[in-house]
């Protein structure tokens, strides 16, 4: 057929990225689980008959790796055993997912009886069994610990359930009018992408829909190719850590070398550490979503979600590597793993386009998980997303309390958890002075505290950036490092980064997160900016001084006299240090 006309071309981009946030808004309204509902840990996708990615709905952007590998294995195993009214089910990391609580849900779309795409629906699920409450802790060292492992199964066939797999999962989790209420909700945002694939089809015709598909995957390497043709090409190299391995052991090290070469970049992993006895070992998808996400976030216009993002990249993780695991390694925490990853991409990103990436954040989302029964006997898990904050940016300071730039999740409400947990938040907010100094200061850092109400529960903690805080760029200082504080019998005890234990009927998690790096040089800030944080008690008065070499008074006034002053004598500590060295 000859060209499409750009109209028509761009009705349909449009109309498929309305299908992938229409699937997205459908899992959201219909989940049971806090994790879905409140947190936002889902995904959905919209695939064509080859399993090559079309539309992504607007959730979180670490999964936009996760459908080629997975659909890869589904056609390994199943090849043309795939028929109208199928339903497909996957979380084994081995098997083409990502780790044990990320469920997908797979539902091929026919037209007139003939392959026509696939609808995706990925999420987060609060319990899949395993040794702990949540099936997630950092101290799990190997997989058959983490839960139910999913290879891929027909949860469906030809529009009728399995009845045996539901019983099978329904025995073996935790809480399972929450996991099956959100499969549920996943085969619901399937039917939604189905409906909207057959109005699409309805009303082009099947040939104009398959070439719109084609041109939007080409348009999609076009556009990045052109992109990362700008860039200079050469080697790039940037290494940051996790504080341990998960149980106790030394730094995790993440190492990247970016290559830029014409249009295309290679992202090599080579030197990041070994795989570790903990689980937060990353899957060479996530991985690879990881480095996909990072990329995305750098482009200037508007870009369709397909899998033309990967044609241009090429991913080096060797295998048995904190990047790349194999069996049987653990990676059900591997969420901290992949915002290291974020971190480390960025920083050697931050080399090739320095006037465009922001210093680190808050490194990831901070994970509390609380696991127990209640005073009925019925099983709870509280599953607890902490949401934090960005570094610097070239033109503003970092973003408070938001997600990280490569994540879409939510905390929390105090009244959803006060009502339906026996938990009680006993404070919630910002924590001052917690930003990196810089020209532009990094956000501050979340803070949140915890009482349980009655019995006894599980609580395990995935948090990092205590012992290696979030960096700086071009001058900025790093952000404040991360704490976690248990309060039991009148005693303060504070917890490792990755930590498994139990907290009882009235004691206390406190918990801050890492504040974001600053960005350039804090002598080079507006002192009225800095006045302005002092008056918003976001910076002390004595960080002003110390930090900024700004006098603030009061009434948050600027003494300018006693600031030219501060500053000088700071310049000059810099330069006897630096002579001295």
């Amino acid at each position: 057929m000859g060209e499409l006309d750009p109209i028509t071309r761009e009705i349909i981009k449009n109309a498929l990225a309305t299908a992938g946030d229409e699937m997205a808004i459908t899992l959201y309204r219909t989940a049971y689980s806090t994790i879905v509902r409140d947190c936002l840990d889902y995904s959905t996708q919209l695939t064509d008959a080859d399993g090559n990615m079309i539309a992504q709905g607007v959730t979180i952007p670490l999964h936009i790796g996760s459908a080629p590998f997975a659909m890869k294995s589904l056609f390994e195993k199943f090849g043309d055993d795939i028929e109208p009214g199928d339903l497909f089910i996957l979380n084994d990391p081995f098997d083409g997912g990502m780790h044990t609580p990320d469920i997908f849900i797979v539902r091929p779309i026919f037209w007139e009886n003939e392959r026509v795409a696939f609808a995706i629906a990925t999420a987060h699920h609060l319990d899949v069994g395993g040794r702990v409450a949540g099936s997630s802790a950092c101290d799990n060292t190997e997989i058959f610990q983490e839960g139910l492992r999913i290879p891929w199964l027909k949860l469906y066939r030809r529009g009728q359930p399995d009845a045996s797999l539901f019983a099978l999962l329904r025995a073996n989790v935790r809480v399972p009018e929450m996991t099956l209420g959100d499969l549920q909700a996943q085969i619901a945002a399937c039917m939604t992408g189905e409906r909207h694939i057959h109005e699409i089809i309805g009303r082009y015709g099947l040939a104009t829909f398959r070439e719109c598909t084609r041109w939007l995957i080409d348009y999609t390497e076009r556009i990045l190719r052109a992109e990362i043709a700008t860039w200079p090409d050469g080697q790039y190299s940037f290494t940051d850590y996790l504080d341990s391995d998960g149980v106790g052991g030394p730094p995790v090290r993440i190492q990247v070398t970016l290559t830029v070469k014409g249009d295309e970049l290679t992202a090599d992993f080579t030197g990041s550490s070994p795989q570790v006895r903990g689980a937060i070992n990353s899957t060479l998808s996530y991985t690879a979503s990881v480095t996909a996400a990072c990329v995305r976030s750098l482009l200037g216009e508007e870009l369709p979600n397909t899998a033309g993002m990967f044609r241009p990249l090429r991913i080096i993780a060797p295998e048995g590597t904190v990047v790349n695991v194999v069996m049987p390694g653990a990676s059900s925490m591997r969420g901290v793993t992949g915002f290291r990853t974020v971190d480390t991409v960025f920083g050697a990103l931050a080399q090739i386009l320095p006037g465009r990436v922001m210093a680190a954040g808050e490194g990831g989302n901070t994970l509390v998980i609380f696991g127990g029964q209640r005073e009925n006997r019925a099983p709870y898990v509280y599953y607890e997303l902490l949401t934090g904050d960005w570094g610097g940016r070239p033109d503003r300071d970092g973003c408070d309390a938001l997600c990280n730039p490569v994540n879409v999740a939510s905390n929390i409400p105090i009244e959803e958890a006060e009502c339906a947990y026996p938990i009680r938040i006993e404070h919630y907010g910002l924590a001052r002075d917690s930003g990196g100094a810089g020209r532009f200061r990094g956000g501050l850092a979340v803070q949140r505290q915890w009482r349980l109400l009655s019995g006894e529960a599980s609580l395990t903690i995935r948090s990092d950036r205590r012992d290696h805080p979030p960096y700086g760029l071009h001058g900025g200082l790093p952000g404040q490092p991360s704490i976690n504080i248990l309060y039991r019998d009148g005693e303060q005890t504070i917890l490792p980064t990755f930590s498994s234990g139990s907290i009882r009927a009235g004691e206390q998690l406190y918990h801050r997160m890492p504040g974001g790096g600053g960005w350039g040089d804090p002598l080079d800030r507006l002192p009225e900016a800095v006045a302005h944080d002092v008056l918003n008690d976001k910076v002390s008065r004595e960080a002003a001084r110390v930090l900024y070499g700004v006098a603030v008074d009061e009434q948050c006034r600027v003494d300018e006299h006693e600031t030219t002053r501060l500053r000088e004598a700071l310049r000059q500590q810099r330069t006897g240090a630096a002579a001295t060295t």
